[in-house]
């Protein structure tokens, strides 16, 4: 082979080699360009996913720690109010153990006094009766009758007095009770004679009442049988035009007739008591 030749075959290796295409990297590139950029669009939706489930469950617990919360401070504040009513209460219970423990020493002083009382009554009653039995003595009395207190009058066993002082009924008959006995109660003829002698210079309550049942009784709750012909004509009347207040007359008084009469029981008159004599 000449130099001509073997040049020439040279040139034309050389021009085969020249005329090959070149190989192609664009696509690859491309696809490397955009996967890196893909994976990390795709990594941050994933963890704005995981973010946004986590903040909902967080917001979701946040607002269950809140309603607990919430409802601890109304607790809280119930228990507030509880514990102030339970001091109030308890600043009442001493309050009222304080005033217990007054009133015990109160209670105490009258219980004494109450003693008292009854020691100076019981010696009352046996210097009573020592007079009773030194006049029986004195008088030489032989009679079977009793002793009254200083202003009363005996009559057949019981003793009676006939007041100048003027009070209403109830009034009347809470003097009466004072001085152990009640507002006069007529049951005999002797009874009522003797009386009526001694009342007819005014007007004296009685016994006698129908404020507490409608019905007329004694001033001891028992029943009253009406007598008509011991009553002043058409009474009782039970007149309600008295101008005294609430009520009709519910309360019996001695005219000085000798009767009776109902008149409003807050009258003001005088009064007859009654009660058992002293027995030698």
């Amino acid at each position: 082979m000449t130099d001509y030749q073997l040049d020439n075959k040279i040139d034309n290796s050389a021009l085969w080699i020249k005329e090959a295409p070149p190989v192609s990297f664009s696509g690859v590139s491309r696809f490397r360009r955009w996967l890196f950029p893909a994976l990390t669009a795709t990594f941050i939706l994933i963890l704005i996913i995981v973010l946004g489930v986590s903040n909902m469950r967080t917001s979701t617990r946040l607002w269950s720690v809140e309603q607990s919360v919430s409802n601890l401070s109304n607790v809280i504040q119930s228990l507030n109010t509880s514990l102030q009513h339970a001091q109030e209460r308890a600043k009442e219970v001493k309050k009222l153990q304080f005033a217990v423990e007054n009133n015990k020493d109160q209670l105490t002083s009258v219980s004494e006094a109450l003693k008292q009382l009854s020691a100076v009554d019981s010696l009352s009653r046996s210097i009573a009766s020592l007079r009773c039995s030194l006049e029986h003595i004195i008088n030489n009395s032989s009679a079977a009758g009793g002793c009254c207190p200083l202003g009363w009058e005996e009559f057949d066993f019981s003793c009676y007095f006939f007041s100048s002082l003027t009070l209403s009924w109830n009034e009347s008959r809470a003097w009466c009770d004072q001085q152990e006995a009640h507002l006069l109660i007529l049951h005999s003829d002797k009874a009522w004679d003797f009386v009526t002698r001694r009342t007819t210079h005014g007007l004296f309550w009685v016994g006698l009442s129908d404020w507490r049942t409608g019905q007329w009784e004694w001033v001891n709750q028992t029943p009253y049988t009406m007598e008509r012909r011991r009553w002043v004509p058409g009474q009782p009347d039970g007149w309600v035009d008295h101008g005294l207040g609430p009520g009709d007359e519910d309360c019996a008084h001695l005219h000085a007739s000798g009767h009776f009469n109902d008149l409003h029981c807050s009258t003001k008159m005088r009064f007859v008591c009654q009660r058992h004599s002293m027995r030698p």
